[in-house]
């Protein structure tokens, strides 16, 4: 029989309930406030010819809490942001959420449309907007149909051109604010703390709420996975609208790290800033990679220190990862969606694989690997019965995660946050294998597979061939209608710049490599369609070649 104290009560509960003394909500705001005290005059932010310290950074922060507040933001309200990788971006992340509010962060590459529709949904009550998308956010504006947010516009000492539309210029608003200004924590560790979209194909868009402490645990585990040493130089190579930045400008804070900011994916810009600045780490999609590694020589030239790099947004050829380890950056490829936060998953390097080829290494990193430090776990399951699939690299399934890196779920969604979260774990809609050693390897999205002649093709097999290709910059699989085999494989290829290839060399190509039933019918060259992140617009191919009329 239990031993348990009076009235029935666990030892162990007895006398021992939560309190300020010993309870406090996690909250990455607290990273800030810590670095601050502890290195004031560090560099935080490098932009153009600014050098701003922590303490400067951290008083900022607090004067635009406090200058929302005073505007009537509410905790609980919306806070929307159209900016590229500034510095404003970056405050934003610690202000927006001191003064109780949730920010929503926009991907600078939507349309009218889209953004309207953001701004409509999540309720915007503020807009940072920087002058470089004025044109955008000026037919946005029209076209809400709900309240109109207060327009606040960031003059971007790098970026000529736009123009103003709002009340008032970023710095004007910030001399509202009270740069002693008395932020809390959340009273809740739950509150929601941002508000990203997702990047459907049809329809609306879908509001994923993140909350503060997964925030916290996630920019931790960022630190976990790369060991992140203090005051690393970070260099903004992924948008910080992404996944707020998968969560690096609250890493950054923790690590009491500088973060060089960078308005544009350039090489040219890329290279003198890490030479001048010694960025040590960086984040970005293969195609961010891609540019740097087919950059000249000479670009790349004196630069002469170890560079670390996060890779995600899409399964990584092993060609790309194979290319950084030639130029020099170590490549740690993760894996996630904007529903956990970015990064939920890594694919964690083992002692005896730097004795093995620079390809098998390769094979073995292009692996979207096991679960992040603080995610409970991830899984390769039947999408319908939920059960584990067999660890052989060869059955398919479905990726599902559980755990402190998942989303509150969808915002005014609740069938789509029912669904997603079925069974008790979270849908991701990735296709995929479990290896025996316990790493999962993403095989397709599954609305990719194409089933040609009762064949199944992964559309991410063939596009690791065709990155293997001396003249392919980029390549997209996607189905075409075909009267014979309901569906067979079309390629789309960007060229390396300088390079030359014919249809009749690429599909040769393919049969060197792979099951002829696999090789693409069709090769279409020209620049793919990409979001701001390097993501292959898949959906526009498809739509492009009617790829829908194939089923059914």
């Amino acid at each position: 029989m239990p031993v348990t104290g009076h009235a029935g009560a666990m030892p162990y509960d007895e006398g021992l309930e939560r309190q300020a003394a010993n309870f406090v909500a996690l909250s990455p705001l607290s990273f800030l406030a810590r670095t601050a005290a502890i290195h004031p005059e560090r560099i935080a932010l490098v932009h153009g010819l600014l050098r701003q310290t922590w303490a400067t950074t951290y008083q900022r922060c607090r004067q635009l809490a406090s200058a929302l507040q005073r505007r009537g933001v509410s905790a609980g309200q919306t806070v929307a942001a159209m900016l590229p990788n500034t510095p404003a971006m970056f405050e934003a992340h610690f202000g927006v959420p001191m003064a109780g509010a949730v920010l929503n962060t926009l991907n600078t590459r939507l349309d009218p449309e889209a953004i309207a529709f953001q701004l409509d949904h999540g309720e915007a009550r503020v807009l940072l907007t920087d002058r470089e998308f004025s044109s955008t956010i000026r037919r946005a504006l029209a076209l809400m149909t709900g309240p109109k947010p207060l327009v606040i516009d960031v003059a971007d000492a790098l970026f000529e051109g736009g123009e103003f539309l709002g009340e008032k210029e970023y710095e004007d608003f910030l001399a509202e604010g009270d740069p002693a200004f008395a932020w809390q924590l959340p009273s809740d560790e739950w509150n929601a703390i941002a508000l990203n979209y997702t990047s459907g194909t049809t329809g609306n868009p879908k509001g994923v709420v993140t909350h503060h402490r997964g925030a916290y645990l996630n920019a931790t585990s960022n630190v976990v996975t790369w060991a992140m040493p203090r005051h690393a130089v970070y260099l903004w190579t992924l948008p910080m609208f992404h996944c707020n930045g998968w969560c690096f400008p609250w890493t950054m804070a923790l690590q009491a790290g500088t973060s060089v900011c960078l308005r544009r994916v350039d090489p040219t810009l890329i290279f003198p800033l890490i030479r001048e600045h010694r960025v040590t780490h960086m984040c970005g999609a293969p195609i961010v990679y891609g540019l740097l590694i087919n950059a000249s020589e000479q670009l790349r030239a004196g630069i002469d220190h170890p560079i670390h790099g996060l890779i995600a947004g899409a399964a990584p050829p092993a060609a790309i990862i194979e290319g950084c380890e030639r130029i020099g950056i170590d490549i740690t490829h993760v894996y996630g969606l904007t529903e956990v936060y970015g990064p939920a998953a890594v694919c964690v390097k083992q002692e005896g694989w730097e004795k093995l080829s620079i390809g098998e290494r390769a094979e073995l990193n292009a692996r979207q690997g096991v679960a992040y430090p603080m995610q409970d776990a991830i899984a390769v399951l039947d999408p319908e019965t939920l059960e584990p699939v067999p660890a052989d690299g060869q059955t398919m399934g479905e990726i599902f995660f559980r755990g402190n890196l998942v989303m509150k779920g969808y915002l005014k969604n609740p069938e789509a946050t029912a669904e997603a979260f079925r069974g008790g774990w979270f849908h991701t809609g990735d296709l995929a294998v479990m290896h025996p050693d316990g790493y999962v390897k993403i095989k397709d999205r599954s609305k990719d597979i194409i089933i040609s002649g009762g064949e199944n093709i992964s559309s991410v097999e063939v596009e690791e061939v065709l990155y293997r290709h001396p003249a392919v910059m980029v390549a997209a699989i996607v189905a075409a209608p075909d009267p014979k085999w309901g569906e067979v494989p079309c390629a789309f290829i960007e060229l390396r710049e300088g390079a030359e290839c014919s249809e009749e060399e690429i599909v040769e190509y393919c049969r060197l490599h792979m099951a002829r039933y696999k090789v693409p019918k069709r090769v279409i060259f020209g620049t793919l369609p990409k979001t701001s992140t390097g993501k292959i617009q898949k959906f526009m191919l498809r739509q492009q070649m009617k790829s829908a009329s194939a089923i059914g």
